[in-house]
């Protein structure tokens, strides 16, 4: 694991709490959005919406939240940090903006090269 102090610990935890909620809500309000359509206006509402706009955006968010939910047992299990790739430290700073991460800098912008298709810019 990363050598983090005790309170960088306790901000990582928190923002991989706080950011874990903010998805779910997103989810319950794009989920409740959608039903809360009317049968007559759900119609026109899907005619002008491109199908997977929605579905990929909620497709995003719950994959972020298995990353989150996957971090927040690595915190736990004292394996957090590390990068997947190269076995380097992440960063602190990049942990708290994006806790999921799981590569460092440099190997998140080799793998986006690498498949660009799968990758949502992370830097």
């Amino acid at each position: 694991m990363a050598n983090f102090t005790e309170d960088q610990l306790a901000q990582l935890k928190t923002a991989l709490h706080e950011r874990y909620l903010a998805l779910q809500e997103e989810v319950q309000n794009e989920l409740a959005h959608t039903n809360d359509i009317r049968d007559s206006e759900r119609t026109e509402y899907l005619d002008d919406t491109p199908d997977d706009i929605d579905t990929a955006l909620i497709d995003r968010q719950i994959n972020e939240m298995r990353e989150l939910e996957m971090s927040m047992e690595y915190l736990n299990e004292l394996e957090f940090g590390d990068c997947i790739d190269c076995g380097n430290e992440i960063g602190f700073e990049r942990l708290l903006v994006y806790p999921s991460a799981q590569r460092c800098i440099q190997c998140q912008s080799k793998y986006e090269k690498a498949f660009p298709q799968e990758s949502s810019p992370s830097l």
